[in-house]
């Protein structure tokens, strides 16, 4: 088996979304949007797909990855995170994670074998928790404690055994105490046996922070995610011992298992995490997993990818929830968020089902990708 080629299959659809100033995303007007697919072309196949991946990216990952072998993922990847070092802005960790996964599609397919299985895991399904959007200035949206309230009593009546709330950033009003009465607020609808989870706003102080920590506390919320830009473990070592609530981390922070090692370590955060598109791929998401598993933490994922669920899948220490969303009042999650997928996974009962066919499991809709083809 040969690599041949690492193509980007570029696309447009329909989106039914929108991301403000500062990038988060929020329901919006249908409108044209662009989307890629990676594709590994290899010598008498299997060829491998993942979404996402920009053509910078894999024309210097070609340069490497044609010729070799493609079920030696773990010298290619770490060749192409060396190649990271000068080539930081065409060769972007989500890209590397894209062709990392593509990797893994090709040896599942190779294998006969879903990913998850491939990867030694033993769980079909999984428990899955319901992630909002970030929070607006739509009193029919997420513009209110008592939008949020309505909207999270909404989510339980759909199965959700947990919740995670992505509460106001800016642009929009971001203060403290307004968070803490939402969650006080949500608690009290849905009741204790609802698992709560805080995603804030990335940007608070230290004392800020705290103050919406002690209420999580209270609140026997399950954890507190990000409250501060995550380039200081100094200071989330302080917000840790401060306060009840478990935090969770580093999500965005660069260095991939590198870091997460350094975090884990000096006992920086209480809960691990890890995405596969965070981090450069399965290849270094699977580092992250047994990393935490050596110190007896518990690791959630990150995101709501495919890849990302076959990883989740095939964890020793499993994480306890699978991320579903985000989701808004105003926007339609399963007609709108993967058009260009027949099979993307829908919760059902709380659970979430990962794909069992060879590879990542993809049922891609080609028609719809040919027939926009850019």
């Amino acid at each position: 088996m040969r690599v041949t080629d690492v193509e980007t299959i570029r696309f447009t659809y329909e989106s039914h979304g929108r991301t403000d100033e500062k990038g988060h995303g929020h329901p919006g007007e249908p409108h044209e949007a662009t989307k890629t697919l990676t594709k590994i072309a290899v010598e008498g196949g299997p060829d491998g797909y993942c979404f996402g991946g920009t053509e910078a990216a894999n024309d210097v990952a070609a340069d490497y990855l044609v010729g070799e072998n493609p079920l030696h993922r773990e010298p290619l990847w770490n060749q192409l995170f060396r190649t990271q070092r000068l080539n930081k802005g065409t060769l972007d960790t989500g890209s590397l994670a894209a062709i990392d996964c593509a990797l893994y599609d090709v040896a599942g397919k190779a294998a006969d074998m879903p990913v998850y299985e491939l990867l030694g895991g033993g769980r079909r399904e999984v428990p899955v928790y319901a992630s909002t959007m970030v929070g607006d200035d739509d009193p029919d949206g997420l513009g209110t404690v008592e939008a949020y309230v309505d909207f999270a009593e909404e989510l339980v009546d759909r199965g959700f055994p947990a919740i995670k709330f992505h509460s106001w950033m800016p642009p929009y009003d971001a203060d403290p105490d307004r968070v803490v009465e939402l969650c006080r607020a949500v608690r009290e609808a849905v009741g204790p046996d609802i698992d709560l989870m805080l995603d804030s706003h990335h940007y608070y102080t230290r004392t800020e922070a705290k103050r919406i920590g002690d209420a999580l506390g209270d609140l026997d919320f399950r954890w507190f995610e990000e409250p501060m830009d995550e380039y200081s473990m100094s200071a989330y070592e302080w917000l840790s011992e401060e306060v009840d609530v478990p935090i969770l981390g580093p999500e965005t922070a660069e260095g991939k298992h590198k870091t997460r090692a350094e975090w884990a370590k000096r006992g920086v955060a209480d809960i691990g995490r890890v995405g596969v598109f965070d981090v450069g791929g399965i290849t270094p998401a699977r580092k992250v997993a047994a990393l935490y598993e050596s110190f007896y933490m518990e690791c959630e994922p990150h995101g709501d990818s495919v890849p990302e669920l076959h990883h989740l899948c095939s964890m020793a220490t499993p994480g306890t929830y699978f991320e579903h969303g985000l989701l808004h009042p105003k926007y339609d999650f399963e007609a709108h968020s993967r058009p260009w997928l027949r099979n993307y996974p829908a919760p059902e009962d709380g659970v979430i089902e990962v794909p069992d066919e060879p590879g990542l499991g993809y049922d891609i809709d080609w028609d719809l990708i040919e027939a926009n083809r850019v």
